[in-house]
């Protein structure tokens, strides 16, 4: 009896579940992206990489004035780079970002897309490169209070007395070169600072959820209809004169500063931390300082090597530093 019993019992067989399997596979996407941020070296030289393309945004503002009005030179600009960023975009089947990441494009827009370029350039007009620099140095500080205020980044007392040391550097350079005057360039770079300062913030949040190159990419799509026809009525009122410094001007900030400067920038944020990345950016007035006499002729004062130095010590305590 006990035979039959047994044979008539059901056999167990140990089929793994739908879970079981899941779990027995990598999850490719975000172990993928952890991995990613796992490499903070990377992502320090991608965040690099990205001040070097800016730290050629104001020469090549410069040039682009030679032929180009302020507003026709943004709306172009903002065009170019959206042409671009759309084809990637499109060739790769890039599907749009979900409902909820649209608000934060919208202010990556807002920042990095409109109003930086466009505060910036208007300062330009009446600022040499080396003083509109000096003033945008003070960026990697204003970031790191947006991202203090709006992803709940706490960074060390440390990190924050250095932060703090190379912005006074910078001001202190500022006032050097300027005398100390403050002029209507110098409140069109602080407003440029404060939008810049939320579209990078909000640019390196976004980073976090999807590749940085979609971030920016999406935000100049997004301006596509608004610079459009802002380009067309800037163009009749401000008609262009081609140069070479001006045609390479143009395609610099479309280019390299609009979108694969930013591309590179906000992988390095997503990896590294806001905070430490926009410390990276004490270098780029600096940087600029030389592209300034290499390419435009201007003159260094002594003060120049001497804030480099300083701002170099400020960064390497800055990376070192954790939050």
């Amino acid at each position: 009896m006990r035979t039959q019993s047994s044979a008539t019992e059901p056999t167990r067989i140990a089929v793994p579940t739908t879970d079981t399997a899941t779990r027995s596979r990598p999850a490719s996407g975000p172990v993928r992206g952890a991995a990613w941020r796992e490499r903070p070296g990377l992502g320090t030289l991608q965040a690099a990489l990205g001040v070097v393309a800016f730290s050629l945004t104001f020469p090549a503002t410069a040039w682009g004035l030679q032929g180009f009005g302020p507003w026709a030179l943004v709306a172009v600009r903002s065009v170019l780079a959206a042409v671009i960023a759309g084809a990637c975009l499109l060739g790769l089947r890039v599907r749009p970002p979900a409902c909820r990441h649209w608000p934060g494009l919208a202010v990556v827009a807002g920042g990095v897309v409109v109003g930086f370029p466009l505060l910036s350039t208007l300062a330009l007009e009446t600022s040499t490169t080396a003083h509109a620099a000096v003033v945008v140095g003070l960026l990697p500080l204003t970031t790191a209070l947006f991202s203090a205020l709006r992803v709940g980044t706490r960074p060390s007392r440390t990190f924050w007395v250095a932060a703090l040391a190379g912005a006074a550097v910078v001001l202190a350079f500022t006032a050097q070169q300027s005398g100390g005057a403050l002029t209507t360039a110098d409140l069109y770079l602080f407003g440029a600072l404060l939008v810049c300062a939320a579209g990078y913030t909000e640019g390196g949040r976004l980073a976090r959820v999807m590749p940085g190159w979609q971030v920016i990419g999406w935000a100049l799509v997004l301006c596509l209809p608004l610079a459009v026809p802002t380009a067309a009525l800037a163009l009749a009122h401000q008609p262009a004169h081609f140069t070479a410094h001006s045609v390479a001007g143009l395609l610099w900030v479309a280019a390299g500063s609009q979108f694969l400067g930013l591309v590179v920038w906000y992988r390095g944020m997503a990896a590294i931390g806001i905070p430490k990345a926009s410390q990276l950016q004490l270098a780029q007035p600096l940087l600029t300082l030389v592209w300034s006499v290499l390419l435009l002729g201007e003159h260094l004062t002594v003060a120049a090597p001497l804030a480099a130095a300083a701002v170099l010590v400020c960064i390497a305590v800055t990376q070192r530093a954790r939050g």
